[in-house]
């Protein structure tokens, strides 16, 4: 039963609330923490196949309203492509850059000081080398996954390959640069699927955009 003075007070039933929240929230933290340093990539792939799963849904929420105002009339959900994001996260995104990590580190050690030399050229390594290379592979992973021909993949990179990359470096060079300059390395992927949300919302309608239009 709820305690008499919380019943006749709202604001200690609120800060009563807030504890609560604020103790399920740390116990969360910890346990998704323990899960890193037991199973990290495991971790980190579970977590980034549901960032990116629900990044494609929103990206499609966001295309179904932009179609109702345009015509009066709502896409249907395509959950096949919600599950390709997700999956995209789960098998490639956070693999590939858990181990891409441990390599860029491996060779450049992270520094006490975020303002280096050694976190300007990581952050050069990661967008002009990395970002170019794992955005091709994205562009076949995905094309392949919906069953798109070599043809049409490459059809498509000729297409929005430039366009994505200039949009890729206005978000991820800043975002990098926190990245590897603040985030201790076992979060480095964490922040990065949190910033892959967004970037996966352009993604998916980038990617989509072409197959409906021929529709």
């Amino acid at each position: 039963m709820m305690d008499a003075s919380l019943m006749a007070d709202p604001l200690a039933i609120m800060e009563s609330s807030l504890t609560i929240a604020d103790g399920a929230l740390s116990s969360a933290w910890s346990s998704y923490n323990d899960a890193l340093d037991s199973s990290p990539l495991t971790t980190k792939s579970i977590t980034a196949g549901i960032i990116l799963g629900a990044a494609d849904a929103t990206g499609q929420f966001v295309e179904r309203s932009t179609k109702v105002s345009a015509d009066g009339e709502e896409a249907p959900f395509d959950i096949a492509r919600a599950a390709r994001f997700g999956f995209f996260g789960l098998v490639l995104q956070a693999p590939w850059n858990h181990f891409y990590y441990l390599l860029l580190d491996g060779a450049l050690p992270p520094t006490v000081d975020p303002f280096t030399a050694t976190t300007g050229i990581k952050v050069m390594i990661d967008q002009f080398v990395q970002a170019p290379i794992f955005t091709v592979i994205i562009f076949a992973f995905l094309g392949f996954l919906e069953g798109k021909t070599s043809e049409q993949i490459k059809k498509q990179l000729d297409d929005d390959y430039t366009d994505t990359m200039l949009a890729n470096w206005k978000l991820w060079v800043p975002a990098t640069m926190v990245n590897i300059a603040f985030c201790p390395p076992v979060l480095r992927v964490l922040f990065l699927n949190c910033v892959f949300f967004f970037w996966s919302i352009f993604l998916s309608i980038k990617l989509n955009k072409e197959e409906e239009e021929a529709a």
